[in-house]
């Protein structure tokens, strides 16, 4: 422009470059420009294009209205010529009107391309914390590094024990960032939470679409943290201090929950006596309860030389199971069609006007949700022949990653961890009892028998010999059944 400008000896007095679009008025720079012609500081307009000057109406329309009254006398293109007379400015106007269609037709063409790539269950905008658009299948994928942590973000408030503050410090301790680089605040957590993308949902405008992505935790899981969120919702007492270890454990004496109060800076735990008189009187320490803690975190960590030889024999076990879940998956892909039936009679009331919008999306949604929640049931029970290696690998690694309890700061961490490992947690003196869940039960007896994980070997054979190899022993048990 500016080689054009000197080439045509034209003056310029300011210079603008415009970001924003021009298919909508309001347009800052674009108003700085008009306001310097309006004063007289200039009379002509050098541009590559009409179509960079205007695509609406109105700019259109004021660019007109400046020619007519004569503060705008010259409009320099490189690209065309233009004179200022009336079929110069009809030819303008026909440029203008040009741009318009050219960006109305391209708004179109994208918002189709959109609707195509949500019936596809295609995600088409920037991907959220945890997922990362992929040029290749131009859908999105799990991040490796962060769709754990937002797994786990899910996991621990679902529990109800983890407030917003607590899963953004925990995150924020994680190292976890947003897609900008940025920490996660309060309010970018909460989102997070109510986002169903991470279940396989696609809300847009809100209307919901199944996507064709994997999504990165289960649908019961996310309805269980909307639940936990809707309850929090509600008023509460402000608590004036917390204690990590408040609410886990009750008394052996009345059964009441164990509650704290805070004396001379230390942390003392004692009975509600919500149910009338207690013979418990003493308080105990939190120093104490988190030794007694600890002791049962020990219990339930496995070495990691263990951890890694049940891994390798749980990976070879997977790969020599199959097993054949037909009939249950028969019946949820029937459960799918007669959705996909509503969908397609609910659809037929919209066209012909007995359900209004509102009505049409609600029901929608909420068939959508449903037919989300099946395909994730089908996907399991094809995968049911190795469900229990699966629960298996993951108690193992949660044993493995256990140790770190030992050695936290945040306390509120142990409590979260054994009520996932045990139950009927009592504080009987100053001491904790408490019983293993199924499957934690021989890792917590690990350390008095060492042999633990081959008594889980539950399909032993008798040992294989050679054809024409009848050896003594056996001519001996002839008679008597192998003992097995």
């Amino acid at each position: 422009l500016r080689e054009f400008a000197a080439r045509e000896h034209v003056e310029i007095v300011a210079s603008f470059e415009e970001a924003k679009t021009a298919k909508s008025p309001g347009r800052t720079e674009f108003a700085r420009m008009l306001e310097i012609i309006e004063k007289g500081e200039a009379d002509g307009i050098l541009s590559w294009h009409p179509d960079r000057l205007a695509r609406n109406a109105i700019d259109g329309g004021k660019i007109i209205h400046l020619l007519d009254s004569g503060k705008l006398k010259h409009l320099f293109f490189p690209t065309m010529t233009f004179d200022n007379t009336p079929q110069g400015k009809f030819m303008l106007m026909i440029a203008f009107g040009q741009s318009k269609l050219y960006i109305d037709n391209l708004s179109e063409n994208v918002k189709r391309g959109i609707r195509q790539k949500l019936k596809r269950g295609e995600w088409s905008w920037f991907a959220p914390t945890g997922y990362l658009n992929d040029p290749k299948s131009r859908n999105i994928v799990p991040d490796p590094e962060k769709a754990p942590l937002i797994r786990k973000a899910f996991e621990l408030y679902g529990t109800g024990d983890y407030t917003l503050d607590a899963i953004k410090n925990l995150l924020q301790t994680k190292g976890l960032r947003s897609s900008y680089g940025k920490v996660m605040g309060k309010a970018a957590v909460q989102k997070m939470l109510r986002n169903p993308l991470f279940c396989g949902l696609m809300r847009v405008n809100g209307e919901l679409h199944e996507g064709s992505f994997k999504p990165l935790i289960p649908k019961e899981l996310f309805d269980e943290c909307q639940r936990v969120m809707h309850n929090r919702g509600k008023p509460h007492r402000r608590r004036k201090h917390e204690f990590p270890f408040s609410g886990w454990l009750k008394c052996d004496e009345c059964s009441c929950a164990i509650t704290a109060q805070k004396q001379k800076g230390h942390h003392y735990y004692h009975c509600t006596k919500k149910r009338g008189p207690c013979p418990r009187k003493h308080y105990v320490r939190e120093e104490t309860i988190l030794e007694e803690a600890r002791k049962i975190v020990e219990q339930l960590v496995l070495p990691d030389e263990w951890a890694e030889k049940m891994l390798q024999k749980i990976d070879r076990e997977e790969s020599k199971l199959s097993s054949d879940h037909r009939t249950t998956v028969q019946y949820l892909e029937e459960e799918k069609q007669n959705i996909e039936k509503q969908l397609e009679t609910l659809l037929d009331l919209r066209l012909e006007g007995d359900l209004t919008s509102e009505e049409y999306l609600a029901k929608k949604n909420k068939l959508i949700s449903c037919k989300v929640e099946i395909d994730q049931k089908i996907t399991r029970a094809e995968q049911n022949h190795d469900e229990w290696l699966e629960l298996s690998r993951e108690l193992i690694l949660a044993s493995r990653e256990a140790k770190s309890l030992l050695t936290t700061e945040d306390y509120s961490e142990i409590p979260t961890f054994l009520k996932t490992a045990g139950l009927n947690f009592l504080l009987k003196g100053s001491a904790v009892q408490w019983q293993a869940k199924t499957g934690w039960r021989q890792i917590a007896a690990s350390p008095k028998c060492r042999n633990w994980w081959a008594r889980v070997e539950l399909n032993r054979r008798p040992p294989a010999y050679k054809t024409g190899a009848l050896t003594a022993e056996l001519l001996a048990r002839k008679n008597h059944p192998i003992d097995i």
